[in-house]
């Protein structure tokens, strides 16, 4: 039977007293209270539920281990805070490259407009879905070269208020999931000599369904990412598809449904692309503190010796 929910709001001094209760330990209450009011008890709590007891059962308990700090839990929030920055970041290079060769491929084998005729994707994909999709990010792009075209060109598009734009310029206005549905509608087809979707992995130095699946879990990240969700401590709704090769599977890399997988795709993207090593070094530089700790390590699927892993180092 569902219960009802009972429980009131409390002020920022009763969630501290609140949490005193359960074995949290403050060492300033009024600067918790600042930070209680500038990230709220809610989203803190998913810092905090490692170092809650389990009991005899395993079962998790509302009571903290001895010594839970205040202080630790916002450090592990602060610390996937830039840990979400450096994600975006890398994954912001990896779509622009991504964008780019999907701007080539279909630009130079099917012309500007080649990608409004479903016959340039293969027969099962839903091209008018991808379209109606498209041509809505177009509609709500305020961008100066969208309306610039728009009353310059004529437009071949049954509804006048959507331009039908080169592909250049449409790929510029896509979000990173209509990207990654478009690329999965590509043609592959050795018999036939039409091989778009690998043109554009050959780029990445990767076969070329694992880019789709990589891009459909990028989408993922990236869209908790945008809302402010966490990376770390995570285990991935939407989880890439181990690769054959053995550094992608256990013992070296443990698991695939957490962040460091995450972390070793980007850095094969971004390698492939000529400009990762910069981004590496700051994701070595916040990792290494955290890191000590196994706890942490395993919290994020990081094996003991990562800096050495061979995808990563």
């Amino acid at each position: 039977m569902l219960a009802t929910y009972v429980k009131p709001p409390l002020t920022f001094a009763q969630q501290i007293t609140r949490l005193e209760k359960k074995g949290m330990f403050f060492e300033d209450k009024k600067l918790a209270e600042i930070k209680l009011a500038s990230i709220s008890y809610y989203r803190l709590s998913g810092y905090w539920y490692p170092f809650r007891i389990r009991n005899n059962q395993n079962v998790v308990t509302s009571q903290f281990q001895n010594g839970t700090n205040f202080n630790e839990v916002v450090s592990l929030y602060e610390f996937d805070r830039k840990l979400r920055s450096l994600v975006l970041d890398a994954i912001e290079r990896v779509e622009i490259a991504v964008r780019t060769q999907f701007t080539y491929q279909m630009g130079h084998e099917y012309g500007a407009f080649g990608y409004t005729n479903s016959a340039n994707f293969h027969n099962k994909f839903n091209h008018q879905k991808w379209f109606k999709q498209v041509k809505g990010e177009i509609s709500r792009s305020k961008d100066d070269f969208i309306k610039h075209y728009s009353e310059k060109y004529h437009s071949v598009a049954t509804e006048p208020e959507v331009p039908i734009v080169p592909i250049w310029m449409l790929t510029e206005v896509m979000s990173l999931g209509s990207l990654s549905f478009g690329y999965s509608g590509l043609i592959n087809n050795q018999n036939k000599s039409i091989e778009d979707k690998k043109l554009i992995a050959n780029h990445f130095n990767i076969h070329h369904k694992s880019l789709g699946d990589w891009l459909h879990a990028l989408t993922y990240i990236r869209n908790i990412c945008a809302h402010h969700g966490r990376l770390w401590n995570r285990a991935l709704a939407i989880k890439p598809s181990r690769m054959k090769n053995v550094n992608w599977l256990p013992p070296t890399t443990p698991r695939n449904d957490r962040i460091f997988y995450v972390l070793l795709m980007l850095r094969h993207l971004l390698r492939a692309t000529g400009n990762g090593d910069d981004w590496a070094v700051e994701v070595n530089n916040l990792l290494e503190p955290l890191a000590v700790e196994r706890k942490w390590r395993s919290a994020m699927g990081l094996p003991e010796n990562w800096r050495e892993h061979p995808l990563w180092k």
